[in-house]
């Protein structure tokens, strides 16, 4: 798939357990329960305004473990990325928001999973923006009928409760500015961070020295397919699945953020040329099957 957003409902059966801890800690505003005193008030002026604290340290460490493999393993299978960054918990009260920025250096995807009672909030505002496409490309895009307002320049996602949100951080994007709360409880409350160290993995007894003297063969391949297109950036990856006999029974491409400086995008070039090279290479017999996760980063 070509990953600009993602969202994934009902992502984790501990959403219930992380979100009624929470609760625990701040039911009393009177407190002077050590847990109370965690949040970081993170202001940079003209850009940035939330309630943080490291995710790890709130929350209890059986049930944020689980959660944290849960993501992690996600992130594995899902973007071919093998870790993620020390998430954040934030809390967003009257006057939070985040204006529009990038995270290019951070990881190939960002997250945020939300722990907000989305239904019934008192607030306005919290939803996840997104600077939309044709905004990047306004000069070169197909020309737009009628006014131009906030629905055609930016796309709004919301913090549904137990929803995961993905996208690609050289997206510019922020947080709208919440209003109508100044009570942690009934905030706009969220775990994020990144996905990071895409690296290819292999689940199954195939040896790993097999996998490396694949790829080397593979590089003229994508040098060939990407012949012409300049300052190629972004993450493509692929799925395959190795029979015991050591051929390629399938190839699924898990996602694709390729973005080259002429816009022109090689992506299906590079697609089509890498599934047909990997259907025709014979790897090592194995007793049994195995799946290979192989993330190929690109850089300008």
């Amino acid at each position: 798939m070509t990953l600009r957003l993602l969202t994934v409902d009902s992502f984790a059966p501990e959403a219930d357990a992380l979100r009624a801890h929470y609760d625990t800690v701040l039911a009393d505003p009177r407190s002077t329960a050590e847990a109370r005193f965690c949040w970081d008030w993170w202001h940079v002026p003209g850009q940035y305004t939330a309630l943080r604290t490291p995710a790890w340290r709130f929350f209890p460490p059986k049930v944020y473990e689980a959660f944290h493999r849960r993501l992690v393993q996600w992130g594995r299978r899902t973007l071919g990325c093998h870790d993620i960054s020390p998430p954040w918990l934030s809390c967003y009260v009257d006057s939070c928001r985040q204006e529009l920025h990038a995270d290019v250096p951070h990881g190939p995807f960002a997250f945020v999973y939300s722990l907000t009672p989305w239904k019934g909030r008192p607030f306005r505002g919290g939803e996840t923006l997104l600077l939309q496409d044709q905004v990047l490309d306004h000069w070169n895009g197909p020309a737009v009928a009628g006014e131009v307002e906030e629905p055609q320049l930016l796309q709004a996602v919301e913090p549904r409760f137990n929803r995961l949100v993905v996208f690609d951080p050289r997206i510019p994007h922020g947080v709208r500015r919440v209003e109508g709360t100044l009570d942690p409880r009934e905030g706009r409350l969220v775990v994020h961070g990144w996905f990071v160290q895409p690296r290819p993995f292999v689940e199954g007894p195939l040896p790993a020295e097999a996998l490396g003297e694949a790829l080397e063969r593979m590089g003229p391949v994508v040098g060939e397919a990407l012949a012409g297109s300049p300052g190629l950036s972004g993450l493509l990856s692929l799925q395959l699945r190795v029979t015991p006999a050591g051929r390629i029974a399938a190839l699924t491409v898990l996602c694709n953020t390729l973005r080259s400086a002429d816009g022109r995008s090689p992506r299906r070039r590079l697609e089509t040329a890498l599934r047909g090279w990997w259907l025709r290479q014979q790897l090592p017999r194995q007793r049994r099957g195995s799946s290979i996760t192989l993330p190929l980063v690109f850089e300008r």
